[in-house]
């Protein structure tokens, strides 16, 4: 009798294990990283196109992880707009996925029609304004460019798409 049993609960853990490791892998097992080359290269061109406009600002690269990979503060930025690059490039890469916008922009928008969306500008580190763009690898957002410090989030969201424009040519397609 113990014999039976123990057989049966060995046949049981190898067929769970079994039934546990068969099946495809993640469909996101593989994703896309920014190289740290194109990242900064489109921060140095956000913070530039700013420049020749007078706009002293922060532009923030933020990769699908939420983590700032390039921070590049421009001169006589001031420091909260190292916080607001951030936030922005935070929210296209965690909720544009979700809610299928490619700028920051586009959630101030969404905030303003849809009674429902300002509890989203709410969550942590979330920006409900323009200045932020996607960096798309094929169809996927795979991290965004955030500008800070203009006198106005869509000037930002100008010198942003500016930074992106400048390495588009080199992203997976």
């Amino acid at each position: 009798m113990r014999t039976k049993l123990s057989i049966g609960i060995f046949c049981g853990v190898l067929a769970f294990g079994a039934g546990a490791q068969a099946g495809p892998p993640p469909t996101n097992a593989y994703r896309y990283a920014l190289p740290l080359d194109l990242a900064l290269e489109a921060a140095t061109e956000a913070v530039r196109v700013c420049g020749l406009n007078g706009y002293r600002v922060t532009a923030t690269v933020v990769n699908m992880d939420g983590i700032s990979q390039v921070v590049l503060r421009g001169d006589g930025a001031t420091v909260h707009t190292g916080q607001s690059s951030y936030e922005k490039a935070f929210t296209v890469v965690t909720l544009g996925p979700e809610f299928n916008f490619d700028t920051s922009g586009a959630l101030f928008e969404l905030v303003k029609t849809n009674p429902y969306a300002p509890r989203l500008a709410q969550v942590t580190h979330v920006m409900a304004l323009p200045g932020a763009v996607s960096i798309r690898a094929g169809n996927a957002i795979v991290a965004a460019l955030g500008v800070g410090g203009a006198p106005g989030g869509d000037k930002d969201e100008v010198c942003a798409r500016a930074g992106v424009a400048k390495i588009a040519d080199r992203l997976p397609r």
